[in-house]
């Protein structure tokens, strides 16, 4: 019998323990202190050994041939050749110093997007920008694909965005105070399978049973009613996407017209309430914001909205937005709407009471845990100062040198002839996948560095093949999570690969800065240096670190739960004199005279219903009569683990399911199973259909994820619904992603099916 090991670990998804045998990845046992485990980590052995994973070195035949003067529009189609490390790595050394002394530091993109790892030290996207701003720097992205609009528009309204990150009041003040809970977007239990940095417990469905045994009184507005977690006896009322900041407006007119909102809280800690009030009167536009309006934007009746808005007014009451509703065209009203009515309510800073954001978005929103750090590793200064706003990928590669205005500055997109990416994939996270390729194909050379051959590494120039998690030392941790990990290498390198850090570290040898880069350090140091902060920063706020030799045979490191209530603007709520928040007055600006300044059309200075380029509403339904939403998968994390177990057993005939109402499908002549094809203006996507009564008419509802896998006309073979959704960023103010703004029309597919090819392997030459 071979020898069974045991080494503990961490993903996003989850801790667990695994178990090799044989020199195999048998399975992952879910970290015993974890009360709620995904079963995601089901996928893992088999990725871990997946044909997908590339074995050496490979190099794009036309690059190889050509270099930069290759066809870049043949990425994807061309096959690849195999080389020995050294080859590549001198490739790639080479063209990144024919580039900087070409065309500046400044024509290198450092596209690394965080998620491949919950490790600190092999953190993709810090290393990448870390041995990218050693050689000189490159341009890079500003904010995330999760949350964009409300990173750069909160710190304008409440003076920081660490409410979004998941720094809101906590359950246990919740569970004591709140009476109603109001979730703007939901409360999608798939969604808190996930955290950043990895998660020792996924505290989420303990604390919605807790607060159901309080009997806290649950109200979910969302298009589906999938939204509302299994046995969580909450009110469902269906909205059209899009709309709730219609429906905001509604319930703060409610508590104005019957004088139920609190006077005295926006006058002292609030600024420009009254300009903001004129606007919901119609005295500012000769429009009300009354109930009855918002009924035809938002599908909602004025009665509900009216009552809810009451009931809200009469007990405690916490108001929640998930990340969802800011990913959307005009993403910022929602956000700065909601922040309005709690302020009108008057509850902001009472225990159980004010706004929130982002439960049902993400493992540990309001989790109790002491606020000192996590571990972290820094990824250095950017020489360049030079970034882009994080979705506006295509618009850069596509329009070098065009003026683009973002968050009060104006700036023009760089002209990038080298993409170095590492850990993400864009044809996930990216919108409208046709017009991405097309500028895909744009720079002279792309690197990536992967473990498996995803659509990102088949569209690359130089791939180099990166290391697992399993199969490397690191150390793990989120601030929203009570527990630190320790990660321990259970299995040798894959065939030829490397990890990220030893790659970056042998470039940056050859390009002579490699003690810039490492600080003179291994893996092994880094892993003590890291821990040394962080044990450092816990025995300054007075909780136990044990050194590190102690903490790595034990395996984890665990917080109490703080014994006092969190409380979001407690202070400021007590004192706003002495507590002021980081605004420009002080207090919360529900009028920003900073935006006004700005002078941005399409982002006024309140809260205020601006249409969305693409909704029920729009004269473009009349074509395209159904608004797609796309969550995020519940088998996966974004596209990770897309090939693996959980993910591949959920499609239905291999592909992304859609999901439908009864109605729409009736109509349709849509049958549950069959499979359909989801099409606008942008393209086309095959996918299963799954009709439902739970979900509104007018609606449908794709996860993403599935791997792109394009026909070359337009057409996705496997269900990716990005090529669907519109590349505009939200406003000027905050350029963020507006993937949750398309329509399309669904129609059962006739004639021969393609097949899926996401999963094949390249040729290899």
């Amino acid at each position: 019998m071979p020898e069974t090991q045991r080494f503990p670990s961490l993903s996003h998804w989850g801790a667990f323990t695994a178990v090799v045998e044989g020199g195999r990845l048998r399975a992952c046992e879910p970290f015993p202190h974890d009360p709620a485990p995904s079963p995601i980590l089901r996928s893992m052995p088999g990725m871990i050994h997946s044909p997908l994973r590339i074995a050496r070195p490979a190099v794009r035949q036309g690059w190889l041939r050509d270099r930069a003067r290759s066809d870049g529009s043949a990425r994807g189609s061309e096959p690849f050749v195999e080389v020995d490390w050294d080859v590549a790595l001198k490739l790639v050394s080479e063209e990144l110093a024919r580039v900087r002394s070409q065309h500046g530091d400044a024509a290198i993109f450092g596209g690394s997007y965080g998620w491949s790892s919950a490790g600190r030290l092999h953190h993709a996207r810090t290393l990448t920008h870390r041995f990218l701003n050693a050689g000189g720097g490159c341009v890079m992205q500003a904010g995330n694909y999760s949350w964009g609009a409300a990173q750069f528009l909160l710190p304008h309204v409440i003076g920081t965005y660490a409410p979004v990150t998941g720094r809101v009041t906590d359950w246990k003040s919740v569970e004591a105070h709140t009476r109603l809970f109001i979730a703007f977007g939901g409360l999608p239990l798939r969604n808190t399978q996930i955290t950043s940095g990895g998660a020792g417990e996924h505290s989420t469905p303990r604390w919605l049973e807790r607060a159901r045994r309080a009997g806290i009184e649950f109200v979910v507005i969302s298009p589906t009613q999938a939204d509302v977690p299994d046995g969580l006896p909450a009110r469902w009322i269906p909205i059209r996407p899009n709309t709730d900041t219609a429906m905001m407006l509604a319930m703060v007119h409610t508590l104005l017209t019957e004088q139920r909102h609190d006077a005295g809280f926006v006058r002292t800690h609030c600024t420009g309430f009254d300009r903001f009030a004129d606007y919901v009167l119609g005295k500012a536009d000769g429009t009300a914001k009354s109930a009855e309006w918002a009924a035809g934007i938002c599908g909602v009746p004025a009665d509900v909205m009216r009552e809810l808005a009451r009931r809200a007014a009469s007990v405690r009451t916490l108001i929640t937005c998930t990340w969802s509703l800011q990913r959307a065209h005009r993403g910022e009203q929602p956000y700065w709407a909601v922040i309005a009515l709690a302020a009108a309510l008057g509850q902001v800073g009472l225990p159980g009471g004010g706004f929130a954001f982002g439960h049902g978005s993400m493992n540990g929103v309001g989790n109790p845990r002491p606020g000192v750090a996590a571990p972290e590793m820094s990824a250095g200064r950017n020489p360049t100062g030079r970034s882009i706003p994080v979705a506006r990928i295509a618009d850069m590669l596509l329009h070098p040198g065009e003026p683009f205005e973002f968050n009060g500055k104006r700036d023009t997109y760089p002209d990038i002839r080298l993409v170095y990416w590492a850990g993400g994939n864009p044809f996930h996270h990216h919108q409208d996948l046709n017009r991405l390729m097309r500028a895909w194909s744009r720079p002279e050379t792309i690197i990536v560095h992967e473990s498996w051959w995803t659509p990102t590494a088949r569209r690359a120039d130089i791939v180099l093949p990166a290391t697992t998690t399993l199969e490397r030392n690191d150390i793990g941790g989120s601030s929203r999570d009570r527990f630190v990990l320790a990660m321990h290498q259970a299995l040798p390198p894959h065939a030829h690969s490397r990890n990220d850090f030893d790659i970056y570290r042998e470039l940056a040898a050859m390009a002579g800065y490699e003690a810039a880069f490492t600080e003179g350090r291994d893996e092994s140091q880094w892993l003590r240096h890291i821990y040394g902060e962080l044990a450092a920063n816990w025995r300054e706020a007075g909780f136990d670190a044990p050194d590190f030799e102690a903490f790595w045979q034990a395996g984890f490191l665990e917080l109490p739960e703080p014994s006092r209530e969190f409380v979001l603007f407690e202070d400021f709520r007590r004192d706003p004199q002495a507590h002021p928040l980081q605004t420009p007055s002080g207090k919360i600006e529900i009028y920003s005279e900073r935006i006004a300044a700005f002078g941005y059309d399409d982002c006024p200075p309140h809260p205020a219903w601006v249409e969305p380029v693409e909704w029920l509403g729009a004269a473009a339904s009349a074509r395209y009569p159904l608004h797609l939403v796309t969550s995020q998968p519940g088998d996966k994390l974004h596209s990770q683990l897309d090939a693996g177990e959980v993910s591949v057993s959920a499609k239905i005939h291999g592909r992304e399911r859609v999901h439908m109402s009864e109605q729409d499908a009736v109509s349709r002549g849509i049958a549950n199973g069959d499979l359909v094809r989801v099409f606008n203006d942008r393209g086309a996507c095959i996918a299963a259909a799954v009709v439902s009564a739970g979900v509104m008419p007018g609606v449908a509802i794709m996860s993403t994820g599935a791997w792109f896998d394009p026909d070359g006309a337009a057409l996705d073979r496997h269900g990716n619904p990005n090529v669907l959704t519109v590349d505009v960023g939200t406003s000027r103010l905050t350029q963020a992603p507006s993937a949750l703004s398309a329509l399309v029309d669904i129609r059962k597919w006739e004639g021969e099916v393609p097949p899926v090819r996401a999963f094949e392997v390249p040729q290899l030459v």
